[in-house]
């Protein structure tokens, strides 16, 4: 515990440190006596050297796109420049307390205007919040407008239609926004348009895409998909995730998409991974505005604050407006890249992708049309007529110190296998990459059944691990 002592008005405060008994817990008896420990905890005692390599090789142990290729299909791992931390840690910003008023934080809300400013130019949909929390967040706020706007409208819309080619977060959000889901399935890996067709009603309020899908395919189709959804009064709706193959070169709005949202922390390079941080923007059509999540910024003369007076807002979706750190990193790669720098970066992505996919699929089927955007999919066919699951694979490549694409996503594929080479990788990289998949390919089934041999940890059960909890409340009033 940490105690606070001012000895004088004009002197430094003290800090006291207090650590708590060993045997007892805190000195107040805060501990239930069921989980206090019977006997003192033997503490080590390593010296600083000692402390500093065990940390050190903890993290070498650990798998990140600083350390070799994230090929991370549908989910990106891309380098996050330093130039964002740094910014992202400065006192200015991180020390900010979002209650703090308005007058004394103008640079941080001119930098989140400005943000919205560039991501309603590169969605085509001028209306932007930063308030959802991360990409599934961003669709549950997006679909809670659509409900909000076909309310307003006297119109008792139900159902939000899904491609089979959707992130699963999508039927998900549906769910939790009070609407049923009905799936259609592709053709080619694409829309079916007969089926879209037919699945339409006066009961849709959504047809929820993403574009290019996730199969690294691009829906040719898309104009024609957004007159049929239009046609029967329903919204159309973009999953931002895959928006990295397309900025600079096209943009939501130009497709006809009414609302969008944007993984912050994919096509603007904040950090991603393990749950967390995450930051999104949900993009919409001036007729639906009103509906945005209050606060909203605005900019009055030179000065910029919030408002709430937005009668029909479905109200706030998080406490306070976003995860400010994420916008900054997100606000800093637009500004360092620029528009040519952002379209480049997206050919950068098609580029490696198509390389790669081109080089591999002479060892595993490519089942889809050759020309791909960001991302391809594998068959592992071969493998399991080997006798062999693509997860096997997934698990040898880790033994080279790569981390596994994605597996068994998308459906469309029987023992699938989606890679996605971020833009920042160079050749050598992609090359490298491919060395080490052909090697593991050719490996002897054994070899790649009871990888990986080179980890601390070899395989574990993933399907006993979910189901099975080692660690309960009980377990810790039982322990010595």
């Amino acid at each position: 515990m940490t105690h606070f002592q001012q000895a004088r008005w004009n002197e430094p405060p003290i800090w006291e440190v207090r650590l708590p008994d060993a045997v007892t817990g805190t000195e107040q008896g805060e501990i239930p006596a069921a989980l206090r420990r019977k006997t003192p905890f033997r503490w080590p005692a390593p010296t600083e050297l000692e402390v500093a390599r065990h940390y050190t090789r903890l993290s070498q142990m650990n798998f990140s796109i600083e350390t070799g290729i994230y090929p991370l299909g549908s989910c990106t791992m891309k380098y996050n420049p330093r130039i964002n931390e740094i910014l992202a840690r400065d006192p200015l910003i991180a020390g900010t307390h979002p209650n703090q008023p308005e007058e004394t934080v103008q640079g941080t809300l001119e930098m989140l205007y400005r943000l919205e400013e560039a991501l309603g130019k590169i969605t085509g949909l001028p209306n932007v919040s930063l308030q959802p929390a991360a990409g599934a967040h961003g669709e549950f706020t997006a679909l809670l407008v659509a409900r909000a706007h076909f309310r307003r409208k006297g119109e008792p819309r139900t159902e939000v239609i899904l491609p089979d080619t959707a992130h699963g977060t999508n039927p998900a959000s549906s769910s939790m926004a009070g609407f049923t889901s009905r799936e259609i399935p592709s053709l080619n890996g694409c829309v079916d348009l007969p089926a879209l067709t037919d699945a339409l009603s006066d009961k849709t309020a959504v047809f929820m895409l993403t574009n290019p899908n996730t199969a690294g395919l691009f829906e040719e189709d898309v104009l024609e998909i957004a007159d049929r959804v239009h046609s029967h009064g329903a919204l159309l709706y973009y999953d931002g995730a895959n928006m990295n193959a397309i900025v600079g070169k096209t943009s939501p709005g130009k497709m006809g998409f009414d609302l969008a949202h944007l993984n912050l922390h994919k096509t603007f390079s904040t950090p991603h991974g393990g749950g967390g941080p995450g930051a999104a923007a949900l993009c919409v059509t001036d007729a639906l505005a009103e509906y945005l999540p209050v606060p909203r910024l605005v900019k009055e003369g030179r000065k910029f604050r919030w408002t709430y007076d937005l009668p029909h807002s479905i109200g706030k979706v998080r406490s306070f407006y976003g995860n400010t750190g994420m916008d900054l990193r997100a606000y800093a790669y637009i500004t360092a890249h620029g528009e040519d720098g952002l379209r480049r970066s997206s050919e950068r992505a098609v580029l490696n992708s198509n390389y790669l996919a081109h080089r591999l699929g002479k060892y595993l089927p490519r089942p889809f049309k050759p020309l791909v955007k960001h991302e391809f999919v594998l068959s592992g066919k071969p493998l399991h007529d080997r006798g062999l699951r693509t997860l096997d694979l997934a698990k040898r490549l880790l033994d080279d110190g790569v981390h596994a694409p994605t597996v068994y996503f998308p459906s469309l594929v029987e023992e699938s296998l989606m890679v996605e080479p971020p833009e920042t990788e160079p050749k050598s990289s992609l090359d490298a990459f491919y060395d080490i998949f052909v090697r593991a390919l050719n490996d002897p089934d054994e070899r790649i059944r009871t990888a990986p041999r080179n980890l601390s940890v070899a395989r574990v059960d993933e399907v006993a691990a979910a189901k099975n909890l080692k660690l309960s409340w009980r377990d810790l009033e039982r322990s010595p």
